[in-house]
């Protein structure tokens, strides 16, 4: 056999060794993920987790979520897409990982705008409004107040609403699951417990078609 010719299938063998290993990798990563979160279910979901969709769906995606995430934001019509499109049988369960430099305070105002019954909507336009208030992955706080009038805040009572020191212990609460629960980068995704290991949007979408399938 010419030198040449072993040269290439010595490299095909390599990867495909490479690709082999990879995939045993996330296998492996995988079940030790979906392990952790089968022996702490409860640090999924809290009671005071907001949720989205019908409370009887039988599919659960469970997101980690950082409002001053560019990935948060871009993933958020996706999974909205996703929902539409099995009506009534995903529900969205929202936890804090605030990652980013302020990004705390901003997961307080949109609890402070739950108080007023106007989480969802303050959640919708911190994600329009991102790029206004965010500078170099860092939250602006002070930059998101002139827009929150639009969606009928009171402004003034969510500044005091704010600093209530049960929204500060709900969201050490989130990153204390969040700890558990190994995310370490957002959005982490949950679909009933299984964690998204292969990020993308495609490997999201076949993890919850896959819960689907295996309860409708």
């Amino acid at each position: 056999m010419k030198k040449t010719h072993i040269v290439v299938i010595s490299g095909i063998v390599l990867v495909m060794v490479f690709v082999l290993g990879s995939f045993l990798v996330k296998d492996r990563q995988a079940e030790t993920l979906g392990s952790l979160a089968r022996k702490n279910a409860e640090a999924l979901v809290r009671d005071h987790s907001p949720v989205l969709g019908d409370p009887a769906a039988k599919v659960t995606i469970t997101e980690f979520m950082d409002p001053a995430c560019e990935t948060c934001r871009a993933f958020d019509p996706f999974i909205k897409q996703m929902m539409a499109a099995y009506q009534g049988k995903i529900k969205l369960v929202v936890r804090y990982a605030p990652l980013h430099e302020g990004a705390d305070y901003m997961c307080a105002v949109l609890e402070a705008a739950r108080k007023q019954g106007k989480y969802w909507e303050t959640r919708q336009l911190m994600y329009d409004t991102q790029p206004q208030w965010t500078e170099h992955h860092r939250a602006r706080p002070e930059l998101l107040w002139k827009h929150l009038p639009r969606i009928g805040l009171n402004v003034d009572q969510l500044k005091k609403d704010v600093n209530d020191p049960a929204i500060a212990q709900l969201i050490r609460q989130d990153m204390a699951d969040a700890r558990t629960l190994q995310v370490t980068k957002t959005p982490g995704f949950f679909v009933n417990g299984k964690p998204l290991v292969s990020f993308g949007y495609e490997q999201l979408k076949a993890l919850i078609e896959g819960e689907l399938r295996a309860n409708y």
